[in-house]
């Protein structure tokens, strides 16, 4: 009988997936949505009403639960926004009445507080990139693996990556509103991969939701990872270790 040491029954060995392509989800995977206290103030701010951190802090919480881009789902969606609220990441008309209409659902007693709230998704500042983004993106673009940035969405979000000087570091941006697609739909998928010229089957979707997942069905590779709070690292550099960087 041999020694433990000399043991050779060992699981096979599996040879690593061919890795040339990454496809990112967006919002809990690249960047988060600013903290909501602060998005209130701020927009606030610019309808010209300065509010005590008190009474922001209350009205975020409600904001928050009427529905929030880049929040949790709203629990009711009323009646004359469902048609808008199912199209909100295939039209841009869309996607902003749906959610300015559900901040219109919340008494804030500042004129024109939804727009600015909403206005404020639209920019860099409304947005922070996660600490571990720019170099999990440097470092798949310097070792020559094409990136795409895919997401259910329905404005542009390259001024926001031009912005934090990631824009080089992305290969092509497949947006919902775009592309007519929304993901788990494999359609979306293989569009971002055609837009990189690399086959499904040597691509890799990395996301935050089962949505993201969907990529599967289309012969990617899939790693869903948790979404963190803003400025918190959320395990992206575990994309590096399954593409041999």
């Amino acid at each position: 009988m041999p020694d433990a040491a000399e043991s050779t029954d060992h699981p096979p060995h599996t040879p690593r997936r061919q890795v040339d392509a990454v496809l990112f989800d967006f919002h809990g995977t690249l960047a988060q949505v600013e903290e909501p206290v602060s998005w209130v103030l701020a927009a606030a701010a610019t309808c010209g009403a300065e509010l005590d951190r008190g009474r922001a802090t209350a009205l975020a919480d409600r904001l928050v639960m009427a529905g929030r881009a880049g929040g949790p789902l709203p629990h009711r969606v009323p009646p004359h926004l469902s048609e808008h609220w199912a199209d909100r990441d295939l039209y841009e008309h869309s996607h902003r009445a749906a959610y300015t209409g559900l901040a219109e659902t919340v008494d804030a007693g500042v004129e024109g507080l939804a727009d600015a709230l909403y206005d404020r998704l639209l920019g860099p500042q409304g947005w922070l990139p996660y600490p571990d983004t720019e170099p999990t993106l440097r470092t798949l673009h310097d070792a020559g693996i094409r990136v795409a940035v895919v997401s259910n969405i329905g404005f542009d979000i390259r001024p926001h990556f031009a912005a934090w000087g990631l824009d080089a570091l992305v290969d092509a941006f497949v947006l919902s509103y775009e592309v007519g697609r929304c993901k788990p739909d494999p359609a979306i998928f293989l569009r971002a991969c055609g837009m990189v010229g690399a086959d499904p089957e040597r691509s890799l979707m990395v996301g935050d939701s089962p949505a993201d997942a969907g990529a599967v069905r289309a012969g990617c590779a899939a790693l869903v990872l948790p979404a963190a709070e803003p400025g918190h690292t959320n395990g992206l550099d575990a994309t590096l270790a399954l593409t041999g960087c």
